[in-house]
């Protein structure tokens, strides 16, 4: 579950739900600041098509090392935009899994932003512009890969384990 001791009871938590995921258990620590990272979230989801966020936050989830984040953002990919083969090429090597170019960029930069923003230059953005990305297209997908960091180093610090209904 989580190294922390979590409430019982929550705000944050369905009653009729037959299970309450670990992310919510954790954030039923401190709901104020669940709270305001759905509104950021939202904010940064909101402005971009949700394919590419989904596989930018995929890549970022993949290169922190948060399995929780690899899971969710995986299962929405195959729930809504590829089939179990592809999404499995896609997360083993998104390079070689037959993606557009556009696709292999994003992610790439997700990839470096996610690693270590004080690495991403001038020619990294000016590589995705060459892909036809405007500058709100580069902000939304730095945006998202930091919103990914904040959520992922959380659960990831606290030891919060993938619920098992994010398992394939």
């Amino acid at each position: 579950m989580t190294y922390l001791a979590t409430p019982a009871e929550s705000p944050l938590y369905d009653a009729d739900a037959s299970y309450t995921p670990n992310y919510l258990r954790v954030f039923a620590l401190q709901p104020e600041a669940y709270a305001a990272w759905q509104q950021l979230a939202k904010a940064v989801s909101g402005g971009m098509d949700l394919r590419r966020y989904e596989l930018a936050t995929v890549v970022a989830a993949k290169r922190l090392g948060s399995d929780y984040c690899t899971l969710a953002h995986s299962k929405v990919l195959r729930e809504r935009f590829y089939d179990e083969e592809r999404l499995r090429a896609i997360v083993a090597d998104h390079r070689t899994a037959g993606l557009d170019p556009v696709d292999v960029a994003v992610m790439d930069f997700a990839e470096k932003v996610a690693a270590d923003p004080t690495t991403v230059t001038e020619a990294d953005v000016a590589a995705l512009r060459g892909h036809g990305l405007s500058e709100q297209d580069v902000l939304q997908v730095v945006l998202a890969v930091c919103v990914r960091r904040f959520f992922s180093g959380v659960l990831s610090a606290v030891g919060a384990d993938p619920d098992p209904a994010l398992l394939p």
